[in-house]
């Protein structure tokens, strides 16, 4: 399982990293927003606008099922990896520039992501490790009639 929880991580990263690329040449085809009709007719007219929306529809599935499978915290903050993650592919691909204010921003925001990451696995031990501990303290070999007492 945690395996599956790790692609569904690496998944929803992917998925909205290429959501919010997608957005910025969509963004850069149609123009600058304006009050006339053209830029909403510009819009309609944009397959990535549509792109876009599918891979909305997919990212909400994937995090559906990882909030079923995986602790509420590290989901919640893989979901805002991508602001890192697309601002890499933007600073090799789209020419944009980074201030270090921005910089410390990723880094502040990949030191949660793991802090989190690191003490859910403290908080929610896998199934193996807590089978491991109750093979080691001898219980489920036994009936005990004092538990099964209601």
């Amino acid at each position: 399982m945690k395996r599956a929880v790790i692609l569904g991580f690496l998944a929803l990263l992917a998925i909205d990293t290429f959501q919010q690329v997608v957005v910025k040449l969509a963004g850069n085809r149609i123009g600058a927003f304006g009050a006339e009709g053209g830029w909403l007719d510009r819009l309609a007219a944009e397959p990535l606008v549509y792109v876009v929306g599918g891979c909305y529809i997919a990212a909400f599935f994937v995090y559906s099922w990882l909030l079923k499978v995986a602790p509420v915290g590290p989901a919640y903050a893989a979901v805002h990896g991508h602001i890192v993650s697309v601002l890499i592919i933007s600073l090799i691909f789209l020419g944009e520039r980074i201030t270090f204010m921005q910089g410390v921003g990723c880094l502040l925001i990949v030191a949660g992501i793991a802090v989190l990451g690191w003490t859910e696995s403290f908080e929610h031990p896998s199934p193996e490790s807590e089978a491991q501990n109750d093979r080691d303290r001898g219980e489920g070999q036994r009936a005990d009639p004092q538990r099964n007492a209601t």
